[in-house]
């Protein structure tokens, strides 16, 4: 989803991408950031609060624009429905993240 979104045209594409996953593991309750994540990732869980918490207000308001093309291809069964997931209340992702 961040394809479409200049904003995150400036991440490095590792940090995004290490935030993306710690993401979907509070979204999936799967854990948290792992001192084995930590080491090849090159990342603290700290690094990517910020991210995390961007990525998660992108979910919530979603652009009502011309642009749908990801949005739409990753709605579909395919590829798991995953541009359909609901995000994660802020208030809810930030008590998490404090306690990561």
């Amino acid at each position: 989803m961040t394809l479409q979104e200049y904003d995150y045209a400036r991440e490095s594409p590792s940090k995004l991408a290490a935030s993306c996953l710690l993401l979907a593991l509070i979204m999936k309750n799967l854990g948290g950031w792992t001192p084995t994540l930590e080491y090849y990732s090159g990342y603290h869980s700290q690094d990517l609060h910020p991210l995390v918490k961007r990525l998660n207000f992108l979910l919530t308001y979603q652009p009502h624009d011309k642009l749908k093309a990801v949005r739409t291809k990753y709605s579909h069964r395919v590829f798991f429905e995953v541009a359909k997931v609901t995000p994660m209340d802020m208030l809810k992702l930030e008590e998490i993240l404090k306690s990561c």
